[in-house]
């Protein structure tokens, strides 16, 4: 039995535009945490895109890729697991919503799996390596939710609000069927 999956041309010429893109636009940060973290410009849809259009396996592969790139342009490196956690994992979740890719609003509930996904990695990074930034008066668990859930909970708010309006909801079906074709 083949467990590898072939990516087409088409597959990974989309999937690497989707990558850029997520790239292009962490780097346009709406708000930027002390510690890390930042709501951005849509970033996480990128990478979330893939796996709607193609499935978990091209959507988890691209998310991981968008990790360690995440990395090489802004490294945060206290030791092996806190860089695993917070890049190829953390990211790597966002490919999650391909697990919705051919469902009735898939694009919506497959975003909100991934950067839940994504939130349980940096939840689980701050409470592990970063439990000591916590103030005295809150508890590591609790401050990894707040501090974490805070940009990650906008952006995808604003996101959702966004794949909300009806031309972007039918433009990104558009670009569905043009990445599926042939």
């Amino acid at each position: 039995m083949n467990h590898f999956r072939k990516i087409t041309t088409k597959q990974l010429v989309f999937s690497s535009v989707a990558v850029a893109l997520a790239m292009v636009t962490s780097m346009i940060k709406l708000f930027q945490m002390p510690m890390g973290g930042s709501v951005t410009l849509l970033s996480m849809l990128f990478l979330t895109l893939v796996g709607y259009w193609y499935g978990p396996y091209a959507g988890m592969v691209a998310a991981v890729s968008y990790g360690f790139l995440q990395f090489a342009i802004e490294p945060v490196f206290y030791s092996l697991p806190q860089m695993l956690t917070d890049y190829p994992l953390a990211f790597g979740a966002l490919g999650l919503s391909g697990f919705f890719c051919k469902q009735k609003h898939g694009l919506i509930k497959g975003y909100i799996v991934a950067v839940l996904g994504r939130y349980f990695f940096t939840f689980l990074s701050g409470i592990i390596f970063f439990a000591s930034y916590a103030p005295e008066t809150m508890a590591a668990p609790v401050y990894s939710l707040v501090y974490n859930g805070s940009y990650l909970g906008a952006e995808a708010v604003i996101t959702l609000m966004i794949l909300a309006l009806p031309p972007v909801a039918h433009g990104l079906e558009q670009i569905k069927r043009l990445a599926l074709e042939g």
